[in-house]
């Protein structure tokens, strides 16, 4: 079965890869081993990732954090470059005024204080187009999406509707039910998907790391940032 994976940067770092040492993950041998265990008769013809570039001056490394994503990422497209691709939304960044909240006490909302608001755009919009305009290309058999944003909602929606004859498959970016009780599968995705996988292990993720250099056709290396070594 011919199978295209959407992946949602975000939504993996966060729900599953932050605070562990497994982030030097390689997506598309991690995505074709829970497939293969889904249906062996499937096979990963792509692999998108949708994801918004880091800013230094909000990461907690700085530059450190830019330079470890750029590498990370150019691992992946020279480890794949036929199977894998990278879709970059992008951050803004607003400074607002909200209630200052003192512990014990009411927020006041005539007590201000300034905070900074950073938001990830167009990943949505461009996980959703993608989505869509594979279907309607007939490029594949399945779509499986990685994903525990309910944004996706309607998109799914649209597909089962247009084009009944696709598969959709969904995997949860969580940890073992046992290990991560406080975030729950999105039911909103998982009644619109055919087969839904509610969590990713950790020896999957252990299973599916990129070699600690990557060399590139052009000779240049990636390697594995250091500070990704520890959980």
């Amino acid at each position: 079965m011919r199978t295209i994976v959407y992946v949602d940067g975000y939504n993996l770092y966060y729900g599953r890869v932050n605070k562990t040492p497994y982030k030097w993950l390689d997506l598309p041998i991690l995505f074709h081993n829970i497939i293969k265990a889904q249906d062996p008769a499937s096979s990963i013809l792509k692999l998108k990732y949708f994801t918004a570039p880091a800013l230094a001056k909000f990461s907690r490394l700085g530059q450190d954090s830019v330079t470890a994503q750029t590498h990370y990422h150019r691992a992946l497209e020279s480890r794949h470059p036929e199977l894998f691709s990278i879709i970059l939304g992008k951050h803004d960044f607003n400074e607002e005024h909200a209630p200052l909240v003192v512990e014990g006490k009411n927020p006041d909302k005539n007590v201000r204080a300034c905070v900074w608001k950073i938001v990830e755009k167009k990943t949505d919009v461009n996980l959703a187009m993608a989505m869509y305009r594979d279907a309607a290309k007939g490029a594949c058999d399945q779509l499986v999406l990685c994903s525990n944003d309910s944004d996706a909602e309607p998109v799914l929606e649209a597909i089962r509707e247009d084009f009944p004859q696709l598969r959709i498959g969904i995997v949860t970016p969580r940890r073992p039910p046992e290990d991560d009780r406080s975030r729950v599968v999105s039911t909103s995705l998982a009644k619109l998907a055919h087969w839904t996988r509610s969590h990713i292990t950790g020896n999957e993720l252990e299973q599916a790391q990129l070699p600690k250099n990557v060399v590139a056709a052009s000779g240049k290396v990636f390697k594995k940032p250091q500070h990704w070594y520890a959980a």
